[in-house]
């Protein structure tokens, strides 16, 4: 063990404005949820008690938490300690960790800053890694405070929950419309994760928790401030995407929104921050838009984009989760965004452009993971036509990639006579200077790298694998 990993956790960064001991500034008071009348109940059957930190640090729960972490992978934080190295630090350390989080000297690390691209040209989403020790904490509170908050949770939440999925929130999209809500408030919440009000969010946690010593150190976890080149930025609102417990308190924040629309009368889905409003007729939504945004605004502190924010019928242009909707026969039925497929066709030419230099065997595992999990998460989807189109385009980047791998005339011509073609048209196939996407769509290389020889070649088709999962 390095000499500095056992003192790693003992950084503080109290004379920060703003430091983690600081309280929340005074709120107006919020109307009380529906499920806040249980939650004596709750605590009861949840273990909300006041000794939630002890159990927080116990050695079973910081080792399941640390076992999640490594099985979770990802990079390290500002430290340098690789995810790889956590077992061995935590039984060296985890009686000194857990008597600085028990005795309140635990100080997070800043997380590393990591800019990812969006799909708008020149739009960046802030990533924080926190170091793979704060990783483990978070993981470790996130477990402990899960059972407590889950049965709180609206029924019509479906982000990071467990046993729920993309397509369950689909599928309440679909109940709605059935129903008869067929337009669609699409409300887009403007930089989330970076524009969370903490001080709300810790009331929230304040009220629900007994222990307010875990409120404390999440607070801690808030205020923690993030790396960029080299110099610590204070972060006085929000809550840094890459860590494990930002989800659930994503969740905890707008279960206050979700019990509100409740209350209003609203049908509605949410998964994290994208959520729809679906009413009856398109007045009725845009109403439950401008209002939603005043309170969204107003009580939660949060921002509207009202550039992306829309009110549309539901067959007519929406995108959700990916997905996009027609109706036959009275029936909502999914199809895959126009949007999405493009940005898989984007995936593919990455994995099969001529000029990045990876094997046939690496490209093979890549596409094979591609097709897996896309088609996986789009299998809702009425998509045999397009998923038909689009393996005959793959296919044609797939024999292209294989004329530029084979490169030379004598190659080529060796190639060619050895999937059947006769040695006088391999001759001169393997001479033609035509380019290599013309030559790839040419009877010549369809014929010798025909569907089936591809796939005897081990080559996955997204049409193949969409039939396999309706069966």
């Amino acid at each position: 063990m390095r000499a500095d990993e056992g003192r790693q956790l003992r950084i503080d960064f109290e004379g920060r404005p703003g430091r983690a001991g600081a309280e929340p500034r005074e709120l107006p008071e919020a109307p009380t949820p529906a499920w806040s009348t249980e939650a004596d109940e709750l605590d009861a059957t949840t273990g909300n008690t006041e000794d939630l930190l002890e159990r927080i640090c116990s050695w079973d729960n910081m080792s399941e938490a640390c076992a999640r972490v490594v099985r979770n992978g990802g990079a390290g934080g500002v430290d340098g300690m690789a995810v790889s190295e956590l077992p061995d630090w935590l039984e060296a350390n985890h009686e000194a960790l857990a008597g600085r989080i028990l005795a309140g000297r635990y100080r997070p690390k800043p997380v590393r800053r990591v800019e990812i691209p969006k799909k708008e040209r020149g739009k960046v989403r802030l990533l924080g890694i926190p170091t793979a020790a704060d990783r483990m904490v978070q993981q470790a509170v996130a477990q402990q405070l899960a059972p407590i908050f889950e049965p709180r949770f609206h029924p019509d939440s479906y982000g990071f929950r467990t046993g729920r999925s993309a397509h369950d929130a689909l599928r309440a999209v679909k109940r709605h419309a059935d129903a008869g809500n067929v337009w669609v408030a699409s409300m887009d919440l403007e930089r989330f994760f970076d524009t969370v009000n903490q001080s709300r969010l810790v009331q929230l946690l304040s009220d629900a928790l007994a222990d307010k010593r875990v409120v404390s150190l999440v607070h801690r976890f808030l205020m923690a401030g993030v790396a960029v080149d080299g110099v610590v930025e204070p972060t006085p609102e929000g809550t840094p995407q890459g860590g494990p417990l930002s989800p659930l308190l994503a969740n905890v924040l707008l279960n206050e929104l979700d019990w509100e629309l409740e209350r209003r009368g609203h049908a509605f889905v949410r998964y994290a921050d994208d959520f729809v409003i679906l009413k009856r007729s398109r007045k009725a939504a845009e109403r439950a838009m401008g209002s939603v945004t005043k309170y969204v605004e107003g009580r939660l502190f949060l921002r509207v984009n009202r550039e992306k924010s829309f009110v549309a019928h539901i067959s007519r242009g929406v995108k959700y989760l990916g997905y996009a909707f027609y109706r036959r026969g009275g029936e909502l039925r999914f199809r895959v965004h126009p949007r999405s497929l493009a940005s898989l066709r984007d995936r593919v030419r990455e994995i099969l452009s001529r000029s990045n230099g990876w094997s046939l065997d690496c490209r093979r595992h890549r596409l094979r993971s591609l097709v897996n999990g896309w088609v996986g998460y789009f299998r809702l989807a009425d998509m045999r036509g397009a998923l038909r189109e689009l393996d005959s385009w793959v296919r044609r980047k797939i024999r292209c990639v294989y004329w530029k791998c084979w490169k030379r005339v004598g190659t080529k011509f060796r190639a060619l006579v050895r999937l059947g073609v006769g040695r006088g048209r391999a001759w001169q196939w393997a001479n033609s200077r035509k380019a290599y996407w013309r030559v790839a769509g040419s009877g010549i290389l369809d014929r010798a790298l025909n569907n089936a020889k591809l796939e005897e070649l081990g080559w996955t088709t997204f049409y193949q694998r969409y039939l396999e999962l309706q069966c």
